[in-house]
């Protein structure tokens, strides 16, 4: 039996590259969204990190806070919890100034039949913030969904690929991009644009809806035949490390792991952990959203977790009844409809 809790420690610990980084920084740390997917995890990286490193710079939360649970768990890791909405601009303004931001805020899923609300939360929000936070350096997350679906052999899009954003939520995130560009250039701001796909967590993520579908028998569609993938911890140190990489005008850096993913390999390799059968339906199409992210290996080194390793451990994760949470990736979708 293995112990979740000490596997999930050990996997989110800071990096000594991560440690250095955050010896020289300067200013507290403020992460806009951080109710979300990636942002607890994050929060409690930065924690670690600032206090290995003899820091007692402050991490500061930012989040609606629908979960109460969630924000006291942040409280008791030592990071300093704000309740806003961030399109209420009295709450917005009324938030401290703080020299490094993580901007995480954005929505994806829901957004067939509420376009407007996507558009206020991916572009139009992103302004406000610029404007409030000139100041200071912003690592903005975006996606690689605002690239054009590519050849499965080309290496995937890199950041000299032309966007072509499928659908409405991938055409506001090209619209918060662009947003953070202009305010960059207006007001010298430095900025990182990290356009990150797919984040693998024990919890979420690509490879666990792959491996639940497998345990469960269900069929596997290999329409979307390939994918990136990076785990949650590196995605995360990758994120705050961004910021000594901020500039102005704002510096695009597309964030995942190193391969492409064949869904029928990934998902024979879950089978051979569950002693388990795979089926498949469809055929691989020779397009798909993929990510060319050796910029940031080449600034960041490699991620710590390995491919194969993410598969062993969400397996162990599943056979041993490790919690999961209901957040889709829906990357088999291929008109943008989310």
């Amino acid at each position: 039996m293995i112990d979740l809790s000490k596997l999930e420690y050990d996997l989110l610990a800071p990096s000594q590259a991560l440690i250095s980084d955050f010896s020289t920084l300067e200013g507290d740390l403020m992460i806009l969204g951080v109710g979300g997917k990636m942002g607890p995890s994050l929060a409690r990286l930065a924690k670690r990190a600032l206090a290995e490193a003899g820091k007692n710079n402050e991490v500061i939360g930012v989040s609606r806070f629908s979960n109460a649970d969630a924000q006291q768990d942040l409280e008791d890791a030592g990071i300093k919890t704000i309740k806003a909405d961030l399109l209420n601009e009295q709450e917005l303004q009324a938030l401290p100034e703080v020299k490094n931001i993580i901007y995480m805020a954005g929505t994806k899923f829901g957004t067939s039949g509420n376009e407007s609300f996507t558009w206020a939360m991916n572009a139009y929000l992103p302004g406000r913030v610029a404007e409030k936070f000139k100041n200071s350096r912003i690592v903005a997350f975006s996606t690689g969904n605002i690239y054009p679906y590519v050849p499965v052999f080309s290496g995937g899009a890199d950041e000299e690929t032309k966007p072509g954003p499928v659908g409405e939520y991938a055409q506001s995130c090209l619209g918060r991009e662009r947003i953070f560009e202009h305010f960059s250039k207006k007001y010298e701001t430095p900025v990182l644009i990290y356009r990150l796909n797919y984040a693998v967590d024990f919890r979420y993520g690509v490879l666990l809806e792959l491996a639940k579908s497998v345990l469960e028998s269900k069929t596997i569609d290999l329409n979307s035949g390939h994918v990136n993938v990076i785990w949650q911890g590196d995605a995360n140190e990758y994120a705050l490390r961004s910021l000594k990489y901020c500039e102005s005008p704002a510096r695009l850096l597309n964030i995942t792991g190193p391969e492409t993913v064949p869904i029928r390999w990934a998902a024979s390799e879950f089978a051979k952990h569950f002693n388990k059968e795979v089926r498949f339906v469809g055929e691989e199409q020779p397009m798909a959203l993929l990510n060319n992210a050796s910029t940031a290996h080449q600034l960041f080194g490699y991620p710590r977790v390995s491919l194969k390793e993410m598969i062993r451990i969400l397996a162990e994760w599943i056979l041993n009844d490790g919690e999961t949470i209901n957040k889709p990736t829906h990357f088999q979708e291929r008109t943008g409809a989310y």
